[in-house]
């Protein structure tokens, strides 16, 4: 507590400091191979949205661990609750010996889900990927021989060699042989909502003639995260689903990002679409990853095992955020997650007023109107905001200059590239941005001087 009491702001590093940084990122690039995208080494001290790194310098995290630390750093109640799960008898717990704290973590995320669905069971693993992995077998086994997959374009399903290859981007599978039958799907055109339903209707029927009886899944991210955070209604998701339904085709709703960021828990309950779901996977903001599906999908003995399903103190921190989130006001229309979000929107807008100099017309991704790609976008914890047209190396170049600067933030999308923020929304205050944007101004006019 008293070493938060100083963290009010982003700040330089302390005078002489500066070794103990560098020093630390020239043992990483050592040991990795590679150096760090950021020169970020925490110094295990933070406070809600800011973090100190090891130099004493504090910037605002946008990133959070690429959406894992959704109350932030140095959280005193989760703090209460890691330290307790710390004296537990075991550190880690797997699929074959595990305490009582996995079984409730597995109760919470199966009881949330079932609200308006027909999930009713949940395996828990060690991360998203893995999460991902799960459901794909549970979908091959269930819709045995089918052996092909439906995705969305852009989509992003994990770093394993099974999800870099459906996963759509060419970058994360250089050198991968290539045996996983992926069939892309268009993603929804908020310029054309109406044509670009009829039009991804139209292709699903196409591939589904095409390869009859031959597709096990349709993976779906109901708002694709690395894609460039593009939502679509549920018009959209709808027809498709329906589809999918009639042909004994999975509905896999791919929640890794979404989970618990938007304004319902799981984002298919906000879109009203749980009828049609039989597998759900969800990670990152839950801190132990799990794949959940209805009894029709539940696995044969043998299928899903492995040595970890999580930490002790990972499962117990993660059901403590989620049960706070859900206890404390977070969701709905109205919820603190919905005031952040119209926060950043409000700033957004009045920022590219104010500079437009910065943020001229983005390309649009299915070479359309220009003008009709939103400058800033998302829902819920996930934003973006598109400056100098989308440009990567510019989008890039800015990213590094706001590090420096004070504010961690990503990117996303393939073109345009878009500035990607994740806060922390468990304990971010709306008036918070007011320092964040500032800092992106210094930041701005300093890439575009250059």
């Amino acid at each position: 507590v008293q070493a938060q009491a100083g963290i009010t702001g982003a700040r330089g590093p302390r005078p002489g400091a500066e070794h103990l940084l560098t020093g630390a990122l020239d043992r990483l690039a050592a040991v990795k191979g590679r150096p760090a995208l950021y020169p970020y080494v925490g110094s295990g001290v933070g406070h809600g949205p800011l973090v100190e790194l090891m130099d004493g310098s504090v910037k605002w995290d946008m990133i959070n661990g690429i959406g894992v630390h959704m109350f932030g750093h140095g959280d005193p109640e989760l703090v209460r609750v890691a330290l307790r799960a710390s004296m537990s008898d075991v550190v880690m717990q797997g699929n074959l010996q595990f305490n009582e704290d996995s079984i409730a973590f597995g109760e919470l995320l199966v009881r949330e889900a079932g609200k308006a669905s027909a999930i009713r069971h949940a395996f828990i693993t060690n991360s998203g990927a893995m999460s991902n992995e799960s459901a794909l077998k549970v979908c091959f086994q269930k819709n045995a021989p089918a052996s092909r997959v439906i995705a969305f374009s852009n989509c992003f399903m994990g770093r394993s060699t099974a999800m870099a290859q459906i996963g759509d981007s060419a970058g994360g599978r250089v050198g991968i042989p290539l045996n996983v039958l992926v069939d892309y799907m268009p993603f929804f055109d908020p310029e054309d909502p109406e044509g670009s339903t009829r039009y991804a209707v139209r292709r699903l029927e196409e591939y589904i003639e095409r390869y009859p009886r031959q597709h096990a899944c349709f993976v779906m991210e109901l708002v694709q995260g690395e894609g460039g955070f593009n939502v679509a209604p549920r018009e959209f998701f709808e027809p498709l689903m329906k589809l999918c339904r009639q042909h004994r085709i999975a509905v896999w709703a791919d929640e890794v990002q979404t989970f618990g960021r938007t304004e319902e828990m799981y984002h298919y309950h906000h879109l009203g679409l749980g009828e049609y779901v039989d597998v759900v996977t969800i990670g990152k903001m839950s801190q132990v990853c799990a794949c959940l599906f209805t009894e029709a999908y539940a696995p044969k003995p043998g299928l899903l095992s492995g040595t970890f399903i999580g930490s002790t103190v990972g499962l117990n921190v993660g059901r403590a955020s989620l049960q706070r989130l859900l206890d404390g006001g977070y969701y709905g229309p109205k919820g603190r997650i919905a005031k952040l979000h119209a926060s950043f929107r409000e700033h957004a807008s009045a920022f590219i007023a104010k500079h437009a100099e910065w943020f001229p017309p983005v390309p649009h991704p299915h070479h359309g109107d220009p003008m009709a790609v939103g400058l800033f976008g998302g829902i819920g914890g996930m934003m973006r905001i598109t400056p100098f047209g989308g440009r990567k190396d510019m989008v890039t170049k800015l990213l590094n200059v706001m590090f420096e600067e004070g504010v961690i933030a990503f990117y996303c999308g393939h073109g345009p590239y878009h500035l990607r923020f994740l806060p922390p929304v468990g304990v971010m205050q709306p008036a918070q941005f007011k320092d964040v944007f500032a800092i992106m101004e210094r930041s701005m006019a300093r890439v575009a001087g250059e």
